[in-house]
C-alpha cells in the first residue's frame, strides 16, 4: 500500500511538472509570435542619406496595442535572444514582473519599466526588468557581458517608440546591489546622477566590464537593463548609452 502511494505522489509530482513546463513553452511563445507577426526584420532603419522623413520603424505597434495597450516600445539587441515589446503598467508597477505580455501569470513575465520612467525615453536614466531566464531567453542572455569580446561584439541596442529608433552603446557590465536605483538616485540632479555612474565604477569583480573607450557624462542619457543574479542582495546590470536617435 505504501509502495502504491509512493508511486502515485511521484506520478501526481510528474504531471505537475509536465504542465508548469506546458505552461511555460507557451508563455514563452507568445513572444515568438508577436516577433514573427509584427516585427520586420529585412531593413531597420534606411541610409543615413535619407531624411528622416523616410524613417520607417518596422515594428507594427497599432497592431501590437491592439493585444495589450501597455505595450509602448520594442527592445532588440541584434544577433541575441533579446527582441522584446517593452511593458508599463500605469498602476502596478510589479504586474510585469509576474504577468507576459498576454496577462498569463508566473514566468518568463515581460520585459518593463515602471511608471517612474516617462515612456519617450528622455530621462536621464531608463531601467528596464527582465527575468534571467536558464534557457537564455528575457534578459537571461545579458550574462554574456561579461566577456569583453562579447561586448564588443553586441555592444549596439536598439530601442523603438511608434515614432523613434534610438541607438544606444553597451558601455557596462556590473554585479550591482539590490537597491532600487530609481528610488535611489534622483537623476534630475546632477550630483546624484553622477553619483550613481560613479557607484558603478567603483565596483570591481569578476562579473565587472568595462568600455574604457566610451566616455559617459551626466549630459547623456542611459538605459539600464536590469535582472536577477541568483543572489537576493544582488542584481546584474548593463549600462548603455545614447549615441543615435533617429
Amino acid at each position: 500500500m505504501k509502495i502504491y502511494k509512493r508511486l502515485c505522489l511521484v506520478v501526481a509530482i510528474g504531471i505537475a511538472i509536465l504542465l508548469v513546463v506546458s505552461l511555460f513553452r507557451d508563455s514563452e511563445d507568445v513572444y515568438h509570435r508577436l516577433a514573427k507577426t509584427y516585427v520586420n526584420t529585412s531593413e531597420d532603419t534606411k541610409s543615413a542619406d535619407e531624411p528622416v522623413e523616410a524613417i520607417e520603424i518596422p515594428i507594427d505597434f497599432a497592431a501590437l496595442q491592439q493585444e495589450n495597450p501597455d505595450i509602448y516600445a520594442w527592445i532588440r539587441i541584434p544577433d541575441t535572444e533579446i527582441d522584446y515589446p517593452i511593458l508599463q503598467s500605469s498602476t502596478d508597477n510589479s504586474y510585469y514582473l509576474n504577468h507576459t505580455v498576454d496577462h498569463q501569470e508566473g514566468y518568463p513575465g515581460s520585459i518593463y519599466t515602471e511608471n517612474l520612467n516617462a515612456k519617450d525615453f528622455s530621462d536621464p536614466n531608463t531601467v528596464i526588468y527582465g527575468h534571467k531566464m536558464r534557457n537564455t531567453t528575457m534578459f537571461g542572455g545579458l550574462y554574456q557581458y561579461q566577456d569583453q569580446s562579447y561586448m564588443q561584439e553586441h555592444s549596439e541596442i536598439l530601442i523603438y517608440t511608434p515614432d523613434h529608433i534610438r541607438i544606444y552603446k553597451v558601455f557596462a557590465a556590473v554585479t550591482y546591489d539590490n537597491r532600487h536605483i530609481m528610488y535611489s538616485f534622483d537623476f534630475s540632479d546632477v550630483e546624484q546622477y553622477q553619483a550613481y555612474l560613479d557607484s558603478l565604477k567603483a565596483v570591481r569583480n569578476m562579473a565587472t566590464c568595462w568600455d574604457e573607450s566610451i566616455d559617459v557624462t551626466v549630459e547623456d542619457r542611459i538605459i539600464t537593463l536590469s535582472t536577477c543574479n541568483g543572489n537576493d542582495a544582488q542584481r546584474f546590470l548593463v549600462e548603455a548609452v545614447l549615441v543615435d536617435e533617429k
